[in-house]
């Protein structure tokens, strides 16, 4: 399906515009669901102007009324014959200059939370070198100290959608293997549309962990009980091994010597 021209400045144009839903503008613009959610939350394409697709003669607005009265329905580009033909350029991925600066801490949180992409994937979906994402991984880049991982998504170097696709392929690369993963991995391999829709559950805390059947209180052993009531009682003097007052001692007490 051919997309709009201009996909993020269109999205915006159609959030701030109508009452479409964010599933019918992702799939129109070919961007995820969530990044619209974002656009509509201000967190993402934050200064971008808006563009809109019925004056560049993208979209027609019986289009976008049947979109709104029907939330199923999908929004289709309206037909360009001067397009028509016209097939995707293919090249490295081109990021613009206001956000080449962030790409190494896009790389940083590849390389954190998701340590199963190549280097070749970290390349393709954020625009890089292998060796800027090898410098990375053995912390001898020149501004390591200096780098923060944050998501490439919030960055806008890629697609939630593109990051899915990538994070599903290293999964099933992973069970190919027969790798056995930790739980830490599992999550991590777990694209945002299946994580959203798994059920929430309680979780212990890492620092705790094994640590469940801990009990301040010590058990109370019976087993000594039927022992005990066999045992005769035995008083203080006998305990402590005092000696036993005589005669002689009342004699000494007697004595005014003393």
């Amino acid at each position: 399906m051919a997309k709009p021209l201009m996909a993020k400045a269109t999205a915006v144009w159609l959030v701030d515009n109508t009452t479409i839903s964010f599933k019918q503008i992702a799939d129109f613009v070919g961007m995820h669901e969530l990044e619209i959610q974002g656009i509509a939350d201000g967190d993402v394409a934050a200064g971008v102007k808006g563009f809109d697709p019925i004056a560049n003669n993208q979209l027609t607005q019986e289009e976008i009324d049947k979109a709104e009265q029907n939330p199923l329905h999908k929004l289709k580009l309206k037909f360009n014959p001067a397009a028509a033909g016209e097939e995707k350029r293919r090249g490295p991925r081109y990021t613009p200059l206001s956000k080449r600066q962030d790409r190494p801490n896009a790389i940083l949180w590849l390389v954190k939370f998701h340590p199963e992409l190549s280097d070749g994937q970290i390349a393709k979906l954020v625009g890089t070198t292998k060796p800027t994402i090898q410098s990375i991984r053995e912390r001898t880049h020149w501004n390591i100290s200096n780098m923060q991982p944050i998501d490439p998504v919030a960055l806008g170097l890629c697609r939630q959608s593109e990051l899915d696709s990538v994070v599903q392929k290293a999964a099933a690369k992973k069970a190919a293997e027969g790798g056995v993963m930790s739980d830490d991995e599992r999550r991590k391999l777990v694209s945002t549309e299946q994580s959203l829709g798994m059920d929430t559950g309680p979780r212990i805390p890492t620092a705790i962990e094994g640590l469940e059947n801990f009990s301040l209180s010590e058990p109370i052993d019976t087993s000594d009980d039927d022992e005990d009531d066999n045992n005769p009682i035995i008083d203080a003097d006998s305990f402590f091994n005092l000696p036993k007052g005589g005669k002689d001692d009342e004699d000494e007490d007697d004595d005014p010597r003393y």
